[in-house]
């Protein structure tokens, strides 16, 4: 059974960092691509950064552009998530998905193509 495990989240000030974890199990994370998406109360689900399956390939949302960065270690069947000059606008749990997409360069931040997902792990970004 398939099994996505999120980590890392806690209290930050703004202008701080985390790096958050997701921890697969039960099916082959390399042929999967693997997207990072957050929901701040009252708001809908955004993605925010995604991995394609070949060559690593990375898309930010305008939002993290230049602050988030996304990396897989396959080896360890983990994905990560590291958020820097965080804000409070960057409150929110943070879900990891995977998407079925064998040796490709592409990867989407669009909910609805997602097969796996995790439960989540909260970040609150205040003073």
């Amino acid at each position: 059974q398939y099994q996505l495990v999120e980590s890392g989240g806690g209290l930050v000030q703004p202008g701080g960092s985390l790096r958050l974890s997701c921890a697969a199990s039960g099916f082959t994370l390399h042929y999967y691509s693997m997207t990072w998406f957050r929901q701040a109360p009252g708001k809908e689900r955004e993605g925010v950064a995604c991995i394609s399956t070949s060559d690593d390939i990375t898309y930010y949302a305008d939002s993290v552009k230049g602050r988030f960065t996304i990396s897989r270690d396959n080896a360890k069947s983990t994905v990560y998530l590291q958020m820097n000059s965080l804000k409070p606008e960057d409150t929110a749990v943070y879900y990891c998905a995977a998407d079925f997409l064998p040796y490709s360069t592409t990867c989407k931040l669009v909910e609805d193509a997602m097969n796996y997902w995790g439960k989540g792990t909260p970040v609150t970004v205040s003073s």
